[in-house]
C-alpha cells in the first residue's frame, strides 16, 4: 500500500506537522510506502525546529510551491490513496481525475461566507471518500444539519509527554500558547491580579512568546507580579517539564478553539486544567476540567481561587480521574492503517470492471 500526505505549511515544526510524521513513522514502520508532501503557505519560513523533525526520516519529505500541481499529480499517480490535511482542493480534485481515494483530517472550523476559497473547501471535503474531524466541534461546524457516513472523528495526537511528577513536588499555574489576541493571556493575567490567593504559593508561568509581548510585559511590571514567571520559546522538552511540574494548566481562550492541543498535554501527564468553554477546548479538557465561559474575567478568578482552596486528596482524585479518561478518550495511530485499507476496498469496488 502507498499513502501520500498532502499537507499545508508554514515552516515550523507545529501540531498538524508532527501529527503528519507520527502517521507516517507508524505506517512505515508496518511496512507501508510514504511520501509526505509540505505545501508551502503564505508566509512560509523554514525553520529550525522542523528541519530538525525530518531529518534522517525514513520515507521522502518534500517541500513544494503553492502553485506546484505538477509535482502533486505525480505523486497521486504513485499513491493507491491520498491524505489531505484540511480540504485541499488539489488533494481531492486531482485524486478524482487520477481515480484515486482521497482521505481528509479536518482540523479547522468551518468558515461560511461566499468568498470563493471557502465554498471550495466546503465542495472539497464533500467530496472526499472519507473525512476525519479532530472534535465535535469542528465536525458540526463542517456537517450541522446531519452527519454522513463517510465521516468521523479523530483527535489529533502524536507524541505525548509522559513525565508525571509527585503531587507533593508541584506548584503553580502554566499558560502555553501564542502570545496573541484571543488565546486568553490578557484575561488570564487580569484574572490573576485580581485572585484572592496567595501568589507566592501559586505562581503563574507563561511559555511562549508572540505580538502581546510588549503589553504582556509592562502589565506585569505594572501590577509588580513577581510570581509571574516568563520562559519565551523553549524546547519541548523543556516545556514539558514546566508542564508536569505545575498544579494546573490554564488555557482561557475565547477564538473558537479547534481543539487544545496543551490541555491534552497536560492531561497526559495527570495535571487538570482550568480552560473556557470555547470551541472544542470543553471536548479536550475532558469532564473533570473547571470551566468558565470564554472572556469571563470575573468566572476565571474564581475558578483560580477554588483551585487554591481545593483539599490535596480532592485534587489528586481530579488529577488520577481526568487522565484515566483521556487515555478512553485517544485512539492509537494504527487506527489508520486499518482505515487505509477499508477505504481502498470499498473504492475498489465502485471502479469499473474491465
Amino acid at each position: 500500500m502507498k499513502i501520500l500526505h498532502l499537507s499545508p505549511c508554514q515552516g515550523a515544526f507545529g501540531g498538524i506537522e508532527a501529527f503528519v510524521l507520527a502517521v507516517g513513522d507508524e505506517l512505515d514502520s508496518t511496512g507501508v510506502q510514504v511520501r509526505v508532501i509540505f505545501k508551502k503557505v503564505q508566509g512560509f519560513q523554514l525553520r529550525p525546529s522542523l528541519e530538525q523533525a525530518i531529518r534522517d526520516r525514513p520515507y521522502p519529505i518534500q517541500f513544494i510551491d503553492r502553485v506546484d500541481l505538477r509535482t502533486v499529480a505525480k505523486n497521486i499517480q504513485w499513491a493507491n490513496i491520498v491524505h489531505g490535511h484540511n480540504p485541499l482542493m488539489e488533494a481531492v480534485f486531482l485524486a478524482k481525475w487520477f481515480c484515486k481515494p482521497c482521505v481528509l483530517t479536518i482540523y479547522n472550523w468551518c468558515r461560511r461566507n461566499w468568498h470563493p476559497r471557502p465554498w471550495l473547501w466546503r465542495l472539497a471535503n464533500r467530496l472526499a471518500d472519507h473525512r476525519w474531524y479532530i472534535s465535535d466541534f469542528v465536525w458540526d461546524s463542517w456537517e450541522p444539519t446531519s452527519r454522513h457516513g463517510s465521516s468521523g472523528k479523530l483527535p489529533i495526537v502524536s507524541s505525548l509527554p509522559t513525565e508525571t511528577v509527585d503531587f507533593d513536588k508541584r506548584q503553580g499555574f502554566v499558560f502555553a500558547s501564542r502570545w496573541v489576541p484571543n488565546k486568553g493571556l490578557r484575561i488570564l493575567l487580569e484574572a490573576y491580579t485580581r485572585a484572592d490567593i496567595d501568589r507566592d504559593t501559586w505562581p503563574l508561568t507563561l511559555m511562549g512568546d508572540g505580538p502581546l509581548k510588549e503589553e504582556v510585559l509592562a502589565y506585569i511590571q505594572q501590577h509588580n507580579l513577581t510570581q509571574v514567571k516568563i520562559t519565551g520559546f523553549i524546547s519541548d522538552e523543556e516545556r514539558n517539564h514546566r508542564i508536569s511540574h505545575a498544579m494546573w494548566m490554564v488555557t482561557p481562550p475565547h477564538t473558537n478553539e479547534d481543539l487544545g492541543l496543551t490541555v491534552i498535554e497536560s492531561r497526559s501527564v495527570k495535571v487538570p486544567c482550568i480552560i473556557s468553554r470555547d470551541g472544542g477546548l470543553p471536548e479536550a479538557g475532558g469532564k473533570k476540567a473547571l470551566s468558565c465561559r470564554p472572556g469571563d474575567i470575573e468566572g476565571l478568578k474564581n475558578l483560580l481561587e477554588k483551585t487554591a482552596r481545593m483539599p490535596k486528596n480532592e485534587y489528586i482524585q481530579l488529577a488520577e480521574a481526568t487522565n484515566l479518561e483521556l487515555k478512553q478518550y485517544l485512539k492509537p495511530l494504527s487506527l489508520y492503517s486499518r482505515a487505509y485499507r477499508n477505504t481502498l476496498r470499498a473504492h475498489q469496488k465502485l471502479l469499473p470492471s474491465d
